[in-house]
């Protein structure tokens, strides 16, 4: 028996495309929560949740299992986020921007790697679509999540870059709705990068959040 049918029924078409209200709500919350990250808004943190929610519901009802489990990691690493901005109030012009060091870029870069060679092959065993694009997607999601929860400027670079990856992906999919999705992901995220760069930053540094 289904459990949210009504999550991934069609309710409306928009160029040809079923839509249903799953895509939808998706499709919002996924926008707002990045227009929220780009004005340094920790209210982008719930809205996030809430869509890794949404998304991890209809991933389980078409069964697609491991997307609908890596949604579970996602609203993990966003409730840590969630707690380490609060520390600083919450509040945009109290909150610091900080930069990563060369040590910690590589390192970040070893970790990508070595999940990404992981995930590969487990979803080339799973006869998964797109098996190594996939594995970069999600290696590189999760390093720049942990690097948006540490307040990284060089978090945008790491979004921008899985956006890159992702638009084609998803066209080649025959996924145009979610490709599209990507590219206002993408604006949004270069948009992001020089918010972050920008003088009323002033509490540029580099090194960890304390």
């Amino acid at each position: 028996m289904s459990l949210l049918p009504p999550l991934i029924e069609p309710v409306a078409t928009v160029l040809g495309m079923p839509l249903s209200i799953g895509d939808i709500a998706g499709f919002i919350t996924g926008l707002v929560c990045v227009w929220l990250t780009t004005r340094s808004h920790i209210a982008n943190f719930p809205v996030g949740i809430i869509n890794c929610v949404i998304l991890g519901l209809v991933f389980l009802e078409l069964r697609l299992f491991s997307d609908a489990g890596l949604q579970i990691v996602f609203i993990t690493m966003g409730l840590i986020g969630w707690r380490a901005w609060l520390r600083h109030g919450g509040d945009a012009a109290s909150l610091p921007v900080f930069r990563s060091s060369l040590r910690e870029w590589l390192l970040l870069a070893l970790a990508a790697t070595l999940v990404t060679l992981l995930l590969w092959q487990l979803m080339l065993w799973a006869k998964g679509s797109a098996p190594l694009l996939d594995a970069l997607i999600t290696a590189m999601s999760l390093c720049a999540q942990w690097l948006l929860n540490q307040r990284r400027r060089d978090s945008w670079l790491w979004w921008i870059a899985i956006d890159v990856v992702s638009i084609p992906l998803y066209f080649s999919r025959g996924l145009p709705l979610i490709a599209v999705l990507y590219m206002l992901f993408l604006l949004l995220c270069i948009r992001g990068w020089f918010a972050w760069r920008a003088p009323q930053m002033a509490g540029e540094t580099t090194g960890a959040m304390a």
